[in-house]
This record gives C-alpha cells, sequence and structure tokens, in this order.
C-alpha cells in the first residue's frame, strides 16, 4: 500500500474491493487512486479546489469541482455502496445535513476530522487565550475554512441524535493510532465508521 496519510490508509483497508465509492472533499484523490489500484473500486469525488481537482485527474480520476454541501444532494438514493469525508465535517455549513446525505446516497460512510478537545488545543487555550494552531490546524482562526469546532464526544452525541449507528472508531495522534480511552483529549483526529449496518450482511463485513 502507498504512503498515505494514517487515517486515509485505515480508510483503505477496510473498503471492501469492487464496490462503488464517492470520496467527497477527495483533495487530489490519493486515496482514490489507492483504492482504484487495489481493491479495483469504481471511485468519484468531490472537491472545491481546482488545483486539487487537476492533480486528482492527472491521476486519470473521475473527479468533478464542487461544493460538498450542495452537489452530494444531485446524487440519488443509493448510488454508492461507501461514501467518504476526510478532514472535511468542520468545513461543511451544516455537518448535521451532510452525514445524513452521506448515509442516503450509500449506506456505510467512513468519517474522520480533528478533534478540537484534544490536550494539546484546550492547554493552548488555557495558557495563551488564543486559538491554537497546531498540525492538524496550521493556519490562524482568521484565515482557516474550518467553520466548526467538532469534539469526539460531539460527533458521537450527534449521531445518536440522528439515528446513526457507529460501527467502527479509531483515533490518533502523532501519526499513530490509539486507544480509545480517554480519546474526547487524547485524541489529536478521529475516525469513524458509520451506517445503518444493512451492508454488513451484503458485504460479509
Amino acid at each position: 500500500m502507498s504512503a498515505l496519510r494514517i487515517d486515509l490508509a485505515k480508510i483503505a483497508k477496510h473498503v471492501p474491493d469492487g464496490v462503488r465509492v464517492l470520496d467527497v472533499g477527495c483533495g487530489d484523490g490519493a486515496l482514490m487512486a489507492e483504492l482504484r489500484d487495489t481493491k479495483h473500486v469504481d471511485a468519484r469525488g468531490i472537491e472545491i479546489d481546482a488545483g486539487q481537482v487537476e492533480k486528482a485527474v492527472a491521476r486519470g480520476l473521475s473527479v468533478v469541482q464542487g461544493d460538498a454541501n450542495k452537489d452530494i444532494m444531485d446524487y440519488p438514493d443509493g448510488a454508492f455502496d461507501v461514501a467518504i469525508l476526510s478532514q472535511t465535517l468542520q468545513t461543511a455549513e451544516r455537518p448535521d445535513h451532510i452525514l445524513a446525505e452521506l448515509l442516503r446516497v450509500s449506506r456505510r460512510a467512513f468519517v474522520s476530522f480533528p478533534n478540537f478537545a484534544y490536550w494539546r488545543m484546550r492547554w493552548a487555550l488555557l495558557s495563551r487565550g488564543r486559538m491554537p494552531v497546531t498540525r492538524h490546524l496550521p493556519v490562524s482562526w482568521y484565515e482557516t475554512e474550518n467553520i466548526h469546532h467538532v469534539t469526539v464526544k460531539d460527533f458521537e452525541e450527534l449521531a445518536a441524535t440522528l439515528s446513526i449507528r457507529i460501527v467502527n472508531r479509531w483515533f490518533f495522534t502523532d501519526k499513530r493510532e490509539i486507544g480509545s480511552g480517554g480519546a474526547n483529549w487524547r485524541a489529536e483526529y478521529a475516525l469513524y465508521e458509520v451506517g445503518d449496518g444493512s451492508y454488513l450482511e451484503a458485504s460479509g463485513s
């Protein structure tokens, strides 16, 4: 497997062979290319950044430039087996709506996001009284695309409110996977697999 970011590598490992995949906010298409080459999936992508779209298309990928907040609504119900939203949830206008849309167009979704309750962020706020700048939040508050500050607990409460089943969860810090104990303050970012569970029987997962 190629050198993917650790959460993307985890997603690639758990996507079944030969399925239909929608990658929302796909960036330069690194994950899509990995899934195409190793899992033989039918992958489609949406990306708002024109430069990233150009890189993805240069890989031979089917990626369109668009705004996920609106364009995901153009896909019909059940058009895909798996949807992916990687490090994009916090930039969505309405995270609750986009989660619902992911599970409308697919039965299974992988969602990753930076955890704003990570202890280094808490310490930065406590010690300096300013919004933190970290590896996963590398720009100042006035430059960032992030418009929602989501934590591990926030996401799990939202999933419960929307009656979304959490199938798997993984947590990462310093480019390594950590256990779930104390994840709300220990995890730098989180990855969830969510769905209604119906794909489990269909895929044999």
